[in-house]
């Protein structure tokens, strides 16, 4: 990579990392560009350069996050111990994701109207749905889960685990919203056993 293509990635990570602050504690409707020129240091041109409108930057701040996400729970499910059912750990840390504040305002409150529902789906397959495969087809060698196609049931489980996120995130409580989905996750995981 050139100093100058180094530099032009070095600004466009520092505007994202400005706007996500601020979209995490102000919410999208509550940021403005020159918000996040001004947190970033930088000018409206720097932004402009590197981004469409607020929305495609508001798109790189969401896909960031979901990167990350999956990356955290990724690294959650390998590191399960003994009899730890990946499925079940990786489900357990979206559902703490998903009380985290910015995770909370971004991808689930912010994301599906700033981006269209079909536009967050997409992301959220290009992100999580490979994980959720991944997990599925390493239950299924193991004798776990019975021998299926696992894309259509990764699938379900993403649909079952985003509809988990819309209750968590519109709840008045998200915290006890978490712990009273779990229950009805894990029957659903139980019951695509072998």
């Amino acid at each position: 990579m050139s100093i100058r293509e180094e530099r032009a990635e070095a600004t466009r990570t520092q505007l994202i990392d400005a706007a996500a602050g601020l979209f995490a504690e102000h919410g999208y409707a509550g940021v403005g560009t020159e918000d996040v020129v001004r947190a970033a240091g930088l000018t409206r041109g720097a932004l402009y350069h590197h981004f469409a409108d607020k929305r495609a930057l508001f798109e790189a701040v969401h896909e960031r996050q979901e990167e990350q996400l999956v990356a955290a729970i990724g690294r959650r499910m390998a590191e399960a111990r003994g009899d730890a059912d990946p499925l079940v750990v990786g489900m357990r840390a979206f559902l703490d994701a998903c009380t985290e504040p910015a995770l909370l305002r971004i991808a689930l409150l912010d994301a599906p109207t700033v981006l269209g529902w079909r536009r967050w789906r997409e992301i959220d397959e290009q992100y999580g749905l490979g994980l959720i495969m991944a997990a599925l087809e390493a239950a299924m060698a193991s004798g776990a889960l019975r021998r299926q196609d696992p894309r259509p049931l990764a699938h379900l489980v993403l649909a079952a685990l985003g509809e988990a996120a819309q209750l968590i995130a519109h709840a008045d409580d998200p915290a006890h919203a978490r712990t009273e989905v779990e229950p009805a996750l894990l029957s659903l995981l139980s019951g695509l056993g072998a």
